[in-house]
């Protein structure tokens, strides 16, 4: 049970967020936040001592800020959040907000293994500037981590949070692939907005884009390696960690395929397939040389 302390944010971040009118929430009567468009999951550089580097993060948003991205992740997989403290992980959502462009959505990776837990965080990374909460599914008890509990879980974050929800599936590093039925469920959710799904199993992705047809629901791609794909299915987008390197590509592609240029979107997306793939030292000799690498601090490209 949330504490008298934690209710009172509860109610403060509830009265800022509904008052809120930021361009791109409301799109009509009765719509939600459009998150339509690509996004790198920005990662956390460190210092040899292992504090976040902030400069160098701050350095990283200038050079992406360059392209024509929707927006920034941050505390997703790419930014190895499972490594830093509560504080890091606000700061680092805050350093953001304040380097990036106002007409830039941000997206905050709340989640944590605890509804209570994952509440305090979303609202937290509200008040220092996020504009959606990203939610990972809690794994370390995935055994019970059934269609019911998921489903609890979320209804219990979207109805406290002041922003957004966008639920986030990642079972390369969970374990756990969120259910259909549930996404199906929680699409129904005013609050929940849409869906990255890293998994690259692309006829799931057209099976939730089918089945939450009817709701205001928006599925985003977790990779490079399967956005062409996923756009075919119905996709709005993408979150994808090449784009931290290739964002002028990753972005062609988005256009390519939004505009229906299907055989040019093949050929570039064949192309992106083994970079995505690749370690970081192994980019250049890949794409040619003179290609600016933008500084990382994870060794792969393959998830957000």
């Amino acid at each position: 049970m949330l504490g008298a302390p934690v209710w009172s944010s509860v109610r403060q971040g509830l009265s800022r967020g509904l008052s809120r009118n930021m361009g791109g929430w409301a799109s009509g009567e009765g719509r939600k936040v459009d998150i339509t468009g690509i996004y790198p999951p920005v990662t956390t550089p460190f210092t040899a001592t292992a504090e976040v580097d902030y400069g160098k993060l701050e350095e990283n948003l200038h050079k992406l800020s360059t392209f024509p991205f929707r927006g920034f992740v941050v505390q997703g997989s790419n930014g190895e959040f499972p490594f830093l403290t509560s504080s890091e992980r606000l700061e680092v959502v805050s350093r953001v907000r304040q380097a990036m462009s106002k007409d830039k959505l941000l997206l905050a990776g709340s989640g944590c293994e605890s509804t209570q837990a994952t509440v305090e965080m979303t609202l937290s990374m509200a008040q220092v500037g996020a504009d959606a909460a990203m939610v990972v599914t809690p794994c370390y008890y995935r055994g019970r981590m059934n269609s019911a509990a998921l489903i609890h879980h979320y209804t219990k974050v979207a109805d406290l949070s002041p922003i957004p929800v966008v639920l986030y599936s990642v079972p390369a590093n969970t374990g756990l692939d969120l259910p259909v039925d549930a996404v199906v469920t929680l699409s129904q959710h005013p609050n929940i907005v849409g869906i990255k799904d890293s998994g690259g199993d692309v006829t799931r992705i057209g099976l939730i884009v089918h089945k939450t047809r009817r709701q205001d629901f928006q599925v985003l791609a977790g990779s490079a390696g399967f956005l062409l794909p996923s756009y075919a299915m119905g996709a709005v987008g993408g979150i994808c960690a090449l784009a931290n390197v290739l964002g002028a590509q990753v972005c062609q592609l988005e256009r390519l395929c939004r505009t229906g240029q299907w055989e040019d979107a093949q050929k570039l997306q064949h192309r992106l397939i083994e970079p995505n793939t690749a370690d970081k030292e192994e980019l250049p000799g890949l794409l040619g040389t003179g290609l600016r690498v933008v500084s990382f601090s994870s060794d792969s490209c393959d998830s957000g």
